[in-house]
């Protein structure tokens, strides 16, 4: 059977997704594009807002680097998830989660499973962790299992949960005051994880997305008859040994001696422990130093050797390079919203914010926010970065319509992955791990879409009445 018959077996939504995908593959440019276009578009709609020329190249280059701090904490969270994911001792524990399945779409369910949990420690963890368990299901010779669905469903951590979870960039954003910029920071306060991914509100969202995310994955699987297997696609899942050379002069042997990581493994605990003895277990893990710390210096352990840590790193640090360039530009359209004011002293987030305050009340911002951040993550998708350039106006919009202010952040959140189900943006990582094409996955993702877009627009807009707003609290 040639791939093409294989694909007219597919459903009719199936086939619209795989026809989009391919639209979106050969028209859409690159996400820095998108984001150079959303300079100029903000540094000209500032300009007409009566903004003086200077006022706005001023804020264009005094924001710039002003989160640099937070673009290499966001690096972090990558490298952080790569480096543990691929260390031996996981490596060993996706192959003895791959023996537990008994069919194909039982498999693909399980990987659901196993990677949107994951995502709520960590998406970069997610997609590595994913990419290499669908893998491992893939090389069972008993198990007839759907290659492209094993794929998708390696990817729901990132279009379903992530941002609901301890990795969320808003999240982070909100509960660290260091990383704010200083204009944003007076409009939000400091919001903790208590009032933000902790909220039980919050929390019953994630559970009931997770549910229905494994049901669809479980329910478009195709039967073994129709599974199209990764041999039947012609791609290699043979296990990838990680090979470290031996030293061959005697300055390299502390590259491969455990010495060095049992030392440092040592003070890292050791602090770790002060952290989260002294305080909250919450208020510890909401820092997103603290967060990396742990994540980075658990991978150094579980490689044992610095060699093969060192080899992972290498390995994980293309990944980050469209958070490095991207940031900077995200940081400076923050600043340009907030700092260029006009000659009444009103900045283009104070006029967006009055138009949002203007078309909706209180209990419609939420919905109304939920489709425009759905809208606009298809375009920017980055979480950190197009927080940043949303929440100056959406936040002040919230404060104004007294909307509970975490709530809003979780409103972003929920609505802000939905578009990842399929832009291929984020994809771009697991699928050089399964050696597949954005157009192999999206079909199965976007039935997923097709479900989550009413189901979480509903739930933010009913939950947000069981909460009362706070003002922002300043430090």
């Amino acid at each position: 059977m040639t791939p093409d018959s294989r694909r007219r077996e597919d459903s009719a939504l199936a086939r619209l997704a795989l026809r989009f995908t391919d639209w979106a593959e050969k028209w859409f440019p690159d996400a820095f594009v998108f984001v150079a276009i959303a300079v100029v578009i903000v540094a000209g709609a500032a300009l007409l807002n009566g903004a003086p020329v200077q006022a706005v190249t001023k804020s264009f280059g005094d924001g710039f680097w002003s989160l640099i701090p937070f673009t290499m904490q966001m690096v972090f969270v990558t490298i952080g998830g790569y480096v543990v994911a691929t260390s031996a001792p996981v490596q060993a524990l996706i192959e003895r989660m791959a023996l537990v399945p008994k069919t194909g779409r039982g498999a693909i369910g399980y990987v659901a499973l196993a990677t949107m949990l994951s995502s709520l420690l960590s998406w970069g963890l997610s997609l590595i962790f994913g990419g290499l368990l669908a893998r491992a299901l893939a090389r069972r010779t008993d198990l007839r299992m759907d290659y492209r669905a094993a794929g998708a469903a390696a990817y729901l951590g990132l279009g379903a949960t992530w941002a609901m979870g301890l990795s969320s960039s808003a999240a982070q954003l909100q509960a660290n005051p260091k990383s704010l910029p200083p204009g944003l920071l007076q409009i939000t306060g400091v919001i903790p994880f208590s009032e933000t991914i902790f909220l039980w509100q919050s929390m019953l969202i994630t559970v009931i997305l997770v549910v229905i995310s494994a049901v669809i994955a479980i329910a478009s699987a195709p039967g073994p008859d129709t599974a199209v297997t990764a041999q039947d696609l012609g791609v290699d899942v043979t296990k990838e040994e990680q090979t470290v050379e031996p030293p061959k002069q005697p300055g390299e042997w502390l590259e491969h001696a455990p010495i060095l990581t049992v030392l440092i493994g040592l003070l890292a605990a050791g602090w770790l422990i002060q952290e989260f003895s002294r305080q909250d277990w919450m208020i510890a893990i909401s820092s997103l130093n603290t967060y990396n710390f742990l994540f980075l210096m658990t991978g150094f352990v579980l490689h044992w050797r610095p060699k093969r840590f060192l080899v992972a790193l290498g390995k994980a640090v293309p990944a980050t390079a469209g958070i490095l360039i991207q940031f900077p530009f995200y940081a400076a359209i923050a600043a340009i919203l907030t700092g260029a004011k006009n000659a009444a002293g009103h900045s283009l987030s104070d006029v967006i914010a009055h138009a949002f305050v203007a078309l909706n009340t209180q209990g419609s911002f939420p919905l109304a926010m939920g489709v425009y951040s759905a809208l606009l993550g298809f375009f920017i998708p980055s979480g950190g970065g197009k927080w940043l350039l949303e929440a100056p106006y959406v936040m002040q919009a919230a404060n104004e319509l007294k909307v509970h202010l975490g709530w809003a952040v979780q409103v972003y959140n929920a609505a802000e992955a939905l578009p990842n189900l399929i832009n291929p943006f984020f994809m771009l990582p697991l699928l050089g791990i399964l050696g597949l094409k954005a157009r192999d996955i999206v079909g199965f993702s976007f039935l997923q879409l097709i479900v989550h877009l009413p189901l979480v627009l509903f739930l933010l807009w009913a939950l947000a009445f069981t909460l009362t707003y706070h003002p922002p609290v300043i430090p």
